[in-house]
């Protein structure tokens, strides 16, 4: 039954690849509203200069976003009577920067209204939270409409999760048409931002259910985790990156040929001879082509199940239907 219900899964995402893998473009709304790009700009550097680890949220947003649906702005959706949205699943549930695509959409609304979508703003705003704090800047195509659904179980089944070993991941993400080149670039972006302690604490307590700890996991490492982080502890949260994680650089992938990446799907890339090779090739600052390849897969991830033309909406609120 899991099997089926999988390749259901998998056959709609292709399917929704296939049929929207075109309609966006670089300068979509040039004529519309040209100053679109400046006020999503504007707004989100207005936000992260106020709270820097908001660019973090904002990232993971964007992707939560594209996993489930595809970028279509489902994320974005509240919960309502009848149904509960994707906002609401357990990996969803510690997204911040709401307020960040919420004041974009105002601002637009003024200048542009009924014009610029929820999903092109959130994907603008995930752009601009990253060149904000020394990342790397790219062109977004834009032209995505906002979708109407927004389904709780949907983001629970279908997002990666920090377990994840490599074959589940490779799964998941190649469903999505992002290959394993896509899949350790966009890890990366485990450079900036936090975790919770029970997100990575069984690799220090109880790795195979037997009280032991992941052999994966730097030992230095785990002792001094496990400092910060005491069995059963669900409310603690630690830098994914410690060295810099305010920062957008290629640090993380100093930390994982360390052995010291904080999850368990961290670890995965270098139990494959190809992630391993692209992890262990970006310890050189001068040699590292990681925020051109980053650019590249947010590109790449940003047109999965994309809604174009007449599909879906323009939203006038991000958190509701119209």
């Amino acid at each position: 039954m899991a099997t089926l219900k999988f390749l259901s899964f998998l056959t709609l995402q292709l399917i929704l690849i296939a049929n929207n893998c075109e309609g966006v473009e670089v300068g979509f709304y040039q004529k519309t509203c040209p100053n679109v790009e400046a006020i999503v700009k504007e707004t989100t550097k207005h936000y992260i200069s106020i709270a820097p680890t908001l660019a973090a949220p904002l990232l993971r947003m964007h992707f939560h976003d594209c996993f489930v649906r595809g970028c279509d702005g489902s994320v974005l959706l509240n919960s309502t009577k009848g149904n509960k949205a994707e906002k609401d699943a357990i990996p969803n549930q510690s997204l911040r920067g709401f307020q960040v695509i919420d004041a974009a959409k105002s601002a637009l609304e003024k200048e542009c209204p009924g014009i610029v979508s929820c999903s092109d703003i959130l994907a603008l705003a995930a752009r601009d939270a990253v060149s904000l704090i020394n990342g790397p800047t790219w062109a977004v195509p834009l032209g995505r409409r906002d979708g109407r659904v927004s389904i709780l179980s949907e983001a629970s089944k279908n997002l990666p999760t920090p377990f994840d070993n490599f074959t589940t991941l490779k799964t998941t993400f190649g469903a999505l048409g992002l290959n394993v080149k896509d899949l350790v670039v966009l890890s990366g972006g485990h450079t900036i931002g936090m975790s919770h302690c029970f997100s990575f604490s069984s690799r220090l307590y109880n790795f195979t259910g037997k009280g032991d700890m992941d052999p994966n996991m730097d030992q230095n490492y785990i002792n001094h985790l496990k400092i910060k982080c005491k069995p059963g502890d669900v409310t603690t949260i630690v830098e994914m990156d410690p060295a810099s994680f305010k920062s957008f650089d290629t640090d993380y992938y100093t930390m994982v040929s360390k052995r010291r990446g904080l999850f368990a799907s961290d670890a995965a890339l270098l139990t494959d001879t190809q992630t391993k090779h692209y992890v262990l090739s970006q310890l050189n600052q001068h040699r590292s082509t990681f925020f051109k390849d980053f650019g590249e897969s947010m590109v790449k991830m940003g047109q999965i199940g994309i809604l174009t033309g007449r599909e879906g909406e323009i939203r006038k609120h991000c958190a509701f239907r119209n």
